[in-house]
């Protein structure tokens, strides 16, 4: 019988893991349930700061993902920790400010290496060096569903890469 490899994971981390972070962690989920990768690849959230832990995801972010057919509500605001890195395949920052804040937390070089801003996995936002997710936790609707397009086109990138690098490990 052969081994089974452990699931790879993947971990996004905003502020207060309560809208940007649940949101892509919860449409890269779905991306990859519908690309036949849910087995293989676990996808969790975090935040840097612990003012909202335990708590549901902003119900404007809940809105938003619910009205492009995404459902956030199981989400419960928790802290990356140091130890998360031990766990982690990929951390996925939100800003460049997470970036900072992550790599501070790393304890090893291999630690930092994981450490990679969201927006890095979509081309066109790449080239145009705009690679943080704005929060749009003090504004309204229409912030929230331009954060909504931001991360989606990030999560498709990342698929992209998901499909390729899981393919080739078998």
């Amino acid at each position: 019988m052969g081994r089974v490899a452990p699931p790879y994971t993947i971990t996004f981390v905003c502020t207060g893991n309560i809208c940007r972070s649940p949101m892509g962690a919860v449409v890269l989920r779905d991306q990859l349930l519908a690309a036949g990768l849910g087995e293989r690849v676990v996808v969790t959230s975090a935040g840097t700061g612990d003012w909202h832990v335990g708590e549901r995801a902003d119900s404007r972010a809940l809105s938003v993902l619910a009205a492009h057919g995404h459902d956030g509500r199981r989400h419960r605001a928790r802290q990356f920790r140091p130890e998360d890195f031990a766990v982690a395949d990929l951390v996925l920052a939100l800003d460049r400010g997470h970036l900072r804040a992550l790599r501070t937390l790393a304890r090893s070089e291999a630690d930092r290496a994981k450490v990679h801003l969201l927006r890095s996995f979509d081309p066109e936002a790449a080239q145009r060096g705009e690679l943080d997710v704005i929060d749009p936790y003090f504004g309204g609707a229409s912030d929230f569903e331009t954060t909504y397009a931001v991360v989606s086109a990030a999560t498709l990138g990342l698929l992209s890469y998901l499909q390729q690098n899981l393919a080739a490990s078998g």
